[in-house]
């Protein structure tokens, strides 16, 4: 039994600037181990204020999908908190190469030897935390960004971050019972490597979870009411689909 948790579910710069959803990411917890992915702007502040608050000191793991600051801006905080700054090594990190080496490294390299071991994304690639794993997937985004496919407990559960639409989409994520999918734009944009509403429908209606929960919201997504839009393609689809707020929680 687990429980995954939206700390936020703003998408967008400006979203994220006005802060009109929190952009703090997503909390895991599977058999006594917890999870956070893609802290962004505000993470270590909405975990103290959860409810139930989440301790810092029971974090096992840091999973980082891209660079993008929306979802990395609170990485290295978070890792300084849960190492008690250096002082308890502690603690895994999956992140693309991209994040840790070169020009656009988001996460500060004094930092890394206090973690006990960091693991590199890649492309259709297998990893473990003890009863906890899954496999990362290359997705189409302006950074080298990674979705996941995680097995919690015999239940498959993916999430479908930043990433235009392309076909094999379809076919990496097929056989989830839950999809999380970060629906940025109501309507296509030219050049916006980010899902639509329309993107998201595909998926669903093709992929055919037995829940599909829409997140990452930019402004179009939010004006147009986002539980609205998941009650309708509840509706059309015959699938559920939820509208994550912030702060909502989903057993598994």
């Amino acid at each position: 039994m687990g429980e995954i948790k939206f700390l936020g579910t703003g998408g967008a710069r400006f979203v994220i600037a006005k802060q009109i959803c929190y952009s703090a990411g997503t909390f895991i917890n599977h058999d006594n181990l917890s999870v956070i992915l893609d802290p962004g702007p505000g993470a270590l502040v909405r975990l103290a204020r959860s409810k139930p608050k989440i301790d810092i000191d029971d974090i096992d793991a840091i999973i980082l999908s891209h660079i993008h600051l929306d979802h990395s801006n609170d990485i290295n905080v978070l890792i300084d908190s849960i190492t008690n700054g250096g002082f308890k090594k502690k603690g895994l990190l999956f992140a693309p190469k991209e994040a840790i080496e070169g020009d656009n490294r988001v996460i500060l390299p004094y930092l890394l030897p206090f973690l006990d071991k960091v693991e590199i994304l890649e492309n259709k690639k297998e990893f473990s935390i003890g009863t906890f794993s899954f496999e990362s997937f290359l997705h189409k985004h302006s950074v080298e960004t990674y979705g996941l496919k995680m097995n919690l407990g015999g239940k498959i559960v993916s999430f479908i971050v930043d990433t235009q639409f392309f076909e094999e989409l379809l076919n990496f994520y097929r056989g989830s019972d839950v999809i999380i999918l970060n629906v940025v734009l109501l309507e296509p944009k030219e050049k916006i490597m980010h899902l639509s509403l329309k993107d998201a429908k595909k998926l669903i209606s093709e992929i055919k979870p037995k829940t599909a929960i829409i997140t990452h919201f930019g402004m179009t997504m939010l004006k147009a009411k986002p539980y609205l839009l998941a009650q309708g393609l509840s509706n059309e689809l015959g699938i559920k689909v939820i509208a994550a707020s912030d702060g909502m929680s989903v057993a598994i």
